[in-house]
């Protein structure tokens, strides 16, 4: 799937594009059922750089972090609908719990996080400052979340 990289391919396209001097942006998440809240954030994210690159996290990932029935949508058909968005130029799936060995090896420019986070607790933040990078927190779009939109369409069953 074009647009969908391993962790070495992205290393590879990361170093071109430090050569040609790109900001790299980088944010992650598991994006199980998109919505108008994340096209705003990922819209935002990547007018903060060049080219913005999306962590995902896998399925089984996902299942850890947010419970049993999570996640609504397969590892493959996030990734297509990420890829297809004009602000992603790249998704690199990861299996931990956090991004950060894919914030190590890529060295973004920017990393970026929406909503409530706190600078200081995001996990990545304390090694892209000490590149001279930074890390910024984008407001969430009023009223969009995936968790509330999944206990919406439970509430209609």
């Amino acid at each position: 799937m074009q647009g969908l990289y391993t962790l070495e391919q992205a290393c590879e396209q990361r170093q071109l594009w430090k050569q040609q001097g790109k900001r790299l942006v980088f944010t992650n998440g598991c994006f199980d059922l998109l919505h108008p809240g994340h096209i705003t954030y990922l819209n935002d994210a990547k007018a903060l750089g060049d080219v913005l690159v999306v962590g995902l996290n896998d399925d089984n990932s996902i299942h850890r972090l947010k419970g049993d029935l999570r996640p609504i949508n397969p590892l493959q058909d996030r990734a297509y609908m990420l890829v297809a968005l004009k602000a992603v130029d790249m998704v690199v799936v990861f299996s931990e719990d956090t991004p950060l060995n894919l914030i190590q090896a890529l060295e973004p420019d920017v990393l970026v996080k929406g909503g409530d986070y706190m600078v200081e607790n995001i996990v990545g933040a304390q090694e892209v400052k000490s590149l001279g990078g930074e890390v910024r927190v984008i407001p969430f779009l009023e009223g969009y979340s995936s968790s509330a939109l999944i206990e919406r369409i439970r509430a209609i069953e």
